[in-house]
Formats: structure tokens, sequence, C-alpha cells
């Protein structure tokens, strides 16, 4: 018997691309050489290569000029784009900062810098290009100071690791009895040790009075060999670590000349003053900044549990105050990676982990979610019964992610925060689970009653 064959049905031809931006280019970005595309029928030398120096950008720019471009979209290269990106944005073009995944997501194509450019021109010119997110001028000096202080504090912890190699090789054991080897008892000790003190009983004399050690104990923790190289090591890793604290100080007073510079979104309220719950640590700022954050931000994120002034100060210096670019918490949280990615393929659906990437608002808060871990707060407690299910790795991304919801929702409808007490999200929990309870029996054909009605 023969079997009868079905033939498949005529697909429709996809619809044509509609051309949306005609005045469109595309900037292939180099450290030495930047290749340009423009419509090919703007000049007849539709590609052309520039140098990268600031006399070849502004060549760039009057060309783009004379070809009637208005709009300009450029790959990500580096930190290369970035000269580019301000000269032409300054000369009135409208400049798109596209990342590399967007065009190897669009289809296979040969790869040379002049398709490249031209690749860029043709899908900018289609609409299929979305610009990555950069925040408002006033903020971009914000965001600079603040990077720059975090990689001082960066290079000034590979320091501290250093004062404390030095000090091992000597068998000075100050790690051992000491909390923190850069803390008031620890710099007393280090500097008098530099200055030529070696009695073990004059130096434990120098350590703080709410020290957990006894004066013996540091004595017996101070009897070191004293090697003339490992006491140079010391040295230079000691003022090493006091130069990068010194540039520390320095971005501060930038950033707080800066806070002063931005628009008073405060409205005339007042920020509530709270006492602060722990001592000032060795890489806090150097200046009140609670202040200063609440006029800029018009309200204080320092309420939502785990996000403190510094925290507050990179939320600023990263998205700005302006959110809209985001149309709802959904996209926010997906721009900072702290979501599962869905990879759809015909009628499968897989889940993959967050989106890789080195957001630096993202690692601040997912440095939040862990903070909460052993807090008796609503967070604390949240973060604790994710984890009970899924483990610590996954129950710090989903907090970060509650925290990012959070701060989108202050800072888009300007609101302040509401707490939620320990007992208030055990009552919430509670009252959901026994919801989902009463549905489940009722879709058994049984009904729940409660155990003191049973005993009764």
């Amino acid at each position: 018997m023969s079997q009868r064959k079905y033939a498949p049905p005529e697909k429709p031809d996809p619809p044509p691309l509609v051309l949306l931006n005609p005045d469109a280019a595309g900037i292939d970005v180099h450290s030495d050489v930047h290749v340009v595309a423009v419509p090919a029928d703007r000049d007849p030398e539709a590609v052309r290569s520039f140098g990268a120096n600031s006399c070849d950008l502004h060549q760039i720019a009057v060309w783009l000029k004379a070809c009637r471009v208005t709009t300009v979209a450029m790959e990500s290269t580096g930190v290369y784009w970035i000269p580019l990106f301000e000269l032409l944005e300054a000369q009135g073009f409208e400049v798109q900062l596209v990342e590399p995944g967007q065009l190897a997501s669009c289809g296979a194509r040969p790869k040379t810098d002049v398709l490249d450019a031209r690749w860029i021109q043709r899908l900018h010119s289609y609409g299929l290009l979305r610009g990555s997110f950069r925040p408002p001028e006033a903020v971009l000096e914000l965001r600079g100071y603040v990077r720059q202080r975090a990689m001082q504090v960066r290079y000034g912890a590979s320091h501290v690791q250093h004062v404390q190699k030095a000090l091992e090789q000597m068998n000075v054991k100050l790690t051992e009895v000491v909390a923190d080897v850069t803390g008031v008892t620890g710099t007393r000790i280090v500097e008098a040790i530099l200055k030529g003190q070696r009695d073990p009983k004059v130096l434990a004399t120098l350590r703080h009075e709410k020290c957990a050690k006894s004066e013996a104990e540091i004595a017996a923790a101070l009897e070191g060999t004293w090697r003339p190289e490992h006491l140079f090591e010391l040295e230079q890793a000691y003022g090493l670590l006091q130069f990068h604290q010194r540039l520390v100080t320095e971005c501060d007073q930038k950033i707080a000349a800066t806070l002063a510079k931005l628009e008073d979104r405060a409205g005339g309220k007042q920020r509530e003053k709270k006492a602060r719950q722990r001592g000032r640590k060795r890489n806090d700022l150097r200046f009140d900044a609670t202040g200063p954050l609440f006029r800029a931000l018009g309200v204080d994120l320092t309420e939502i549990e785990g996000i403190d002034v510094g925290t507050a100060l990179v939320i600023l210096a990263e998205i700005g105050v302006d959110v809209s670019k985001f149309p709802t918490e959904k996209h926010f949280a997906s721009w900072l990676g702290l979501c599962p990615m869905d990879h759809r393929s015909n009628k499968s659906q897989k889940k993959r982990g967050p989106r890789k990437g080195k957001n630096r608002l993202a690692v601040a808060l997912r440095m939040c979610a862990f903070s909460l871990s052993r807090t008796l707060t609503a967070n604390g407690l949240f973060y604790r019964r994710i984890k009970s299910r899924v483990g610590a790795r996954a129950a710090i991304t989903a907090t970060a992610h509650k925290l990012a919801r959070l701060v989108y929702r202050m800072l888009k409808y300007g609101r302040e925060y509401v707490k939620q007490t320990a007992s208030e999200y055990e009552a919430k929990m509670r009252s959901q689970v026994e919801k989902s309870l009463r549905r489940k029996a009722k879709a058994l054909g049984y009904e729940l009653v409660p155990q003191t009605a049973t005993t009764a």
C-alpha cells in the first residue's frame, strides 16, 4: 500500500525591511583607525578610513555633515569609542553605542573592517540596532570619579596583602591578634616598627583599648626576626598603601564637589537622621554624603535594607535619577543581568542562568544581598528562604534582583520606602502557603480544617 505524501504548506514571503533611518552612518572603531560608512548615494566613496587623532575625528564630523548624516551607530570597542562618541554628540549627531553581540546576532557575514562598517550602517538604517544605556552628561562626571575611587581602593587592597606578607616573613603574627592590620592598633604598631621600635612589650602598649587581645598576647605575637630586606618590603608596601589612601581622599573631594552641582530633586523634603549602626571603615567615604545623595536622588535609598551610602552613590553614578529609558522594572533587572535568560527554539524553551557580565551596579547589589544573609529583616528572610530551595548563589542573585526592583520603583515614582518587619513578612508567607494548600485541597475534593478546631 502506497503511503500518501503531503506537500508542506507554502510559507508566505517575509515582508520587506522598511528604511527607518535613511541618514544613518556606521563606524567600526579601532585604536588607530576608524572605518566610516555612509549611504551609497551620498558619496562615490561611501566607505572611508580615518585616523584616531583629534584632527582625524574632526574630519569625520565634517565628512558626515557633508553627506547629510544625522544619526550614527558605532561599535563599543574598549575605551577607543569615547573620544569619537563625545565629539560627534557635541557636534549635534544622534549617536548610538552598540554592543558587538547585536551585530553577531543579525547573521553571519564576511569579517573585514570595511564590511563591518557597511554592516553597521545597514542595520542602523533599518532600525535593527539598540543603543546602549548612557546616563546624562551631569552624571558622567560623577561616574568617572566614583569609578576612579573604586580602582584606587582595589589597588590599596593589594598593598594590604603585601604588608601582611612582609610581617609574616619576619614571623610577626600581627594578623593573628588583630582583626584588621590597617585598623587603629595595626596602624600604630606598623608605624612604630618602621620608626625603629623592636621591643614587643613597648609595641603591645599601642593597642587600642577596645582590642580583644591583651597586651601579653600581642607582645608574644610581635617577637620577629627583623631582617632588613623584609623591613624594606614592609616600608614600601605601607608607603604605597598610604599613597592610595591619599588618592582616595582626593577622589572623595571631587565627588563631594560634583554632588553639590547636581539638581536638587528633594523639593524641600528633609531626610530623617538615623543613628550610625556600625563604626567607620577604612574605605568609607571621607565626607557625609547622605544629605547630598538625598537631594540629588529625591529619595532616601538607604532606607532599603542592605543598601548603604556607598551603594546609593554607585546607583546615582551608574544610572542617574532618570530610569525612563527602562520601560519596566523587568527591563531594568535584565539590563543589570540579574534575571535568567530564556532560550527559545521552535516549541522548546530552556532557561539559562543570568547573563554574564561585570555591571558595576549589579556587583554592588549582589554585595548588598550577601550582607543581608544573617540579618533579621524581611529581605534577610527572603534570602534565607530562597537559599533553602536553590542554594546561596541563586539566592544572592534573587535578592539582588529584588533590591533592583525596589530601587527602580523609588526612582521612578519618587515614593518613600515602606519597611516591612520580619514578623509581617513571615505572616505574609504563611498566608500564601495556606492559600496554596487550600486551593490544592479544593481541587482534590478535600477541605482544610485548622488543627485547633480538630482538637476541640
